[in-house]
């Protein structure tokens, strides 16, 4: 079974005297990132963006050294909700009880916190250029559109549609409505990807590390990505993936079949000392830029 080496994703390199431990399929972190004993910000995040979040934190921790550290999490937002109004969160045998100081997700999900009273307002930041196809390098089905993705021998990989109801929306409406408009049988397409299956196979809990390892141990042939996270994995990952237009992304005119997705930004109780700063942070032009080099843009 193939397995991806993910690189190391923290605010702070890992200093010299840090002892790394990983065991992949018992013991691998990789969504919560630094130090939560010393960091002066905690950041509670949903994860798809994670490679900009690292750049921007990285940027805010050296304009604000006295923070000494942001410690910050990139899962799906669901069990982050949970932490932030139960005792915690239990990864593996370790329990994290750090609350957050700034919560970044989508819109409605930043909602249910202003409507809780834990969080007096939200912004959206940064947006999604819309969604692609990922393949491994070479093409080996020959893939190149929504046609093939229904092929017999073809299995789609995507986000599960339990835990990742966000997700699977966006790349189900994508598939669907640009089924339907090259002529590709929607309803056929919208029954294959609503069960796992043959032709299908959804991810378990966070489809932004999960997915990249379907396809690289042979389980899954494509999948359906935001552009960002299939850039991304070109970028880490050159000699294993490659990625497939789709709907005018990443060329040409983005087809209004090919959904985007807002990020939304707030602070929790009043963020803290540091939160505030990071909010400012997050919506300055130097932000922005951090982000577009990753494939996202500002908000529309």
């Amino acid at each position: 079974m193939a397995h991806l080496d993910w690189p190391y994703e923290a605010a702070v390199p890992a200093s010299g005297g840090t002892r790394p431990f990983r065991q992949r399929g018992s013991n691998l972190v990789l969504d919560f990132h630094g130090d939560p004993l010393r960091a002066g910000l905690c950041v509670f995040s949903d994860g798809n963006h994670h490679m900009a979040l690292e750049n921007a934190v990285q940027a805010f921790l050296a304009a604000n050294p006295d923070a000494v550290d942001v410690f910050y999490s990139t899962t799906p937002p669901a069990p982050l909700i949970d932490a932030l109004l139960g005792g915690g969160l239990a990864i593996g045998n370790l329990t994290l009880s750090r609350k957050p100081d700034v919560f970044i997700g989508p819109g409605p999900v930043l909602d249910k916190l202003v409507d809780g009273g834990l969080m007096a307002a939200h912004t959206p930041f940064a947006e999604s250029r819309g969604n692609v196809l990922l393949v491994l390098k070479g093409n080996p089905k020959g893939i190149t559109g929504i046609a093939d993705l229904i092929a017999d021998d073809v299995t789609l990989a995507i986000s599960n549609p339990d835990t990742e109801k966000a997700s699977f929306g966006i790349y189900r409406d994508t598939l669907v409505g640009l089924a339907g408009a090259t002529g590709v049988d929607a309803k056929a397409l919208e029954e294959m990807i609503s069960r796992e299956g043959a032709g299908t196979v959804f991810s378990s809990t966070i489809h932004h590390r999960e997915i990249p390892e379907l396809l690289a141990d042979g389980r899954a042939d494509v999948a359906v990505l935001y552009y960002h996270l299939a850039l991304r994995y070109t970028r880490i990952f050159p000699e294993t993936f490659e990625m497939i237009g789709l709907g005018g992304v990443p060329d040409g005119a983005r087809s209004q079949a090919n959904p985007t997705t807002r990020y939304h930004i707030g602070l929790i109780n009043g963020g803290g000392r540091w939160g505030p700063r990071f909010e400012a942070f997050m919506l300055s032009g130097e932000a922005r830029l951090l982000y577009e080099r990753h494939g996202l843009q500002s908000p529309g």
